[in-house]
């Protein structure tokens, strides 16, 4: 039996082919059709072709068939199907279903679903699906934001954010402020290890063993941590957490410290020793704005990787346990970068105000 003949192919009509097979954006079904034809232009046989690409002998043998009549173009469309033929809304439907999704609940609800949304309309679910992702809807999802009322709102946030974003020399800027009330919860029982295919496993019992207010200072530059814990959270402890910072610090720097507004910073006994150590300067945040305040990022971290799970059978073993965690942080960690401009910032909070379309 003679070898096939190749399959005739011009050196354009083969560049063409190697390039979308080369190519990783090429649809799969169109590097499919491609390594059909160069096969067979080498001279492989439609059974050894369809061999070595996993394909029925027909499927070889219709697309040489399809090329030898209608040339290349043929490759890169597909013939009609059998069937329901597609539907195609309109764009006054597609604008409806996105104006009711932004605009509209559905009756009895808070949100749409796709099937609710696809009843309404008349359209398939699968149609509201897609409309949802070509216009990024998830009328599933919510976020919560706040809105600070401070009256100097924008010039305590350009106060801060300029601190972190072009500290002053000869100084260290700290964030500072109080976890207070963190309780000492033993729990009544071991905690579960983590298992294939299980989680790590707590029980929702314990025994309180008191409460501990850590007030820690983050120096911003080196991200370390300078931190006391306190059997209270009053003006007085502030009063010696101050002092604890006015004397591990070096004497030569000023000290620019971010705060937010608890009564306690504001207290005239604060106020009488500041004015006794001028190189202290506060900086208070705006209402509402904890974000503003980059020491609260290692209270959250503090959270989630040592107290969340921890159990504590007294507050002894409580206020080691966080200062345990403060010692390997500053050993370990890396300052908090912060990146936002202030002008970035504005942009973000307007964007939480409401729109003039959004029916309110």
């Amino acid at each position: 039996m003679s070898p096939p003949l190749p399959l005739p192919v011009t050196s354009e009509q083969r560049h063409q082919l190697e390039k979308w097979v080369r190519a990783r954006t090429t649809p799969q079904r169109l590097v499919q059709r491609a390594q059909i034809l160069l096969l067979a232009a080498d001279g492989h046989s439609d059974t050894a072709i369809s061999r070595q690409l996993g394909l029925c002998r027909a499927t070889v043998a219709r697309w040489k068939q399809r090329f030898l009549a209608e040339g290349l173009t043929v490759l890169t469309y597909d013939q009609p199907r059998s069937g329901r033929p597609k539907s195609v809304l309109t764009a006054a439907k597609i604008k409806a279903i996105v104006d009711a999704t932004r605009l509209t609940t559905p009756p009895g609800g808070t949100h749409w679903s796709s099937r609710s949304m696809a009843q309404a309309q008349g359209v398939s679910t699968s149609s509201v699906q897609r409309i949802w992702r070509a216009h990024h809807l998830q009328p599933h999802r919510i976020e919560t934001f706040k809105l600070s009322l401070d009256p100097q709102f924008t010039e305590k946030l350009a106060d801060v954010v300029g601190l972190y974003l072009a500290p002053p020399e000869k100084a260290l800027v700290l964030c500072v402020d109080e976890k207070s009330q963190i309780q000492a919860l033993e729990r009544t029982q071991p905690v579960l290890p983590v298992r294939e295919g299980l989680p790590a496993r707590q029980t929702h019992d314990y025994t309180r063993h008191g409460t501990t207010s850590l007030f820690a200072a983050l120096h911003v530059l080196e991200g370390k941590i300078t931190g006391s814990c306190y059997a209270r959270h009053t003006h007085a402890e502030f009063l010696q957490f101050l002092q604890q910072l006015e004397t591990e610090t070096p004497a030569g720097l000023h000290l620019h410290l971010i705060l937010d507004n608890y009564a306690t910073h504001k207290h005239a006994a604060v106020k009488t020793w500041l004015a006794a150590h001028p190189r202290f300067h506060l900086h208070f945040t705006p209402t509402s704005c904890s974000w503003s305040n980059l020491v609260e990022r290692f209270f959250a971290a503090l959270t989630t990787q040592r107290l969340r799970r921890g159990s504590f059978a007294s507050v002894a073993e409580l206020e080691a346990a966080i200062h345990g965690y403060i010692e390997h942080h500053n050993a370990h960690g890396k300052p908090y970068i912060w990146t936002a401009s202030f002008e970035k910032i504005i942009r973000a909070i307007n964007r939480c105000y409401p729109s003039s379309d959004s029916g309110h």
